[in-house]
């Protein structure tokens, strides 16, 4: 059975799921670390404050584009509504070539 979801609805999906993933929030004084609690070295996001430049973890965009049926570009762009949402910050550029010196 197929079901057709609006993009609002997608988005509030994609937010519910990142709210259940249980990221450690830890604020530095330049930068705001979303960390993964199964490894606490291990930050699937960060954003720096002056500029709003967000890294997202590749495996992350990666993820959600396959749960989701959706491009990185996509899903990037979800992750980042998302983490606006949560600090009540914007956020600014989000690279693609983010990669976490934390490889799995």
């Amino acid at each position: 059975m197929k079901y057709k979801i609006t993009d609002s609805q997608l988005e509030s999906v994609i937010f519910s799921y990142l709210n259940s993933q249980g990221f450690i929030q830890v604020d530095y004084k330049s930068s705001i670390h979303f960390i993964d609690p199964a490894d606490d070295n291990y930050a699937v996001i960060i954003y720096m404050k002056n500029d709003g430049w967000c890294g997202i973890y590749r495996y992350l965009v990666e993820e959600i584009s396959s749960y989701f049926s959706l491009d990185n570009t996509e899903s990037k762009a979800i992750i980042a509504k998302w983490v606006e949402n949560k600090l009540q910050m914007k956020v600014g550029e989000t690279p693609d070539d983010y990669w976490s010196e934390y490889e799995r």
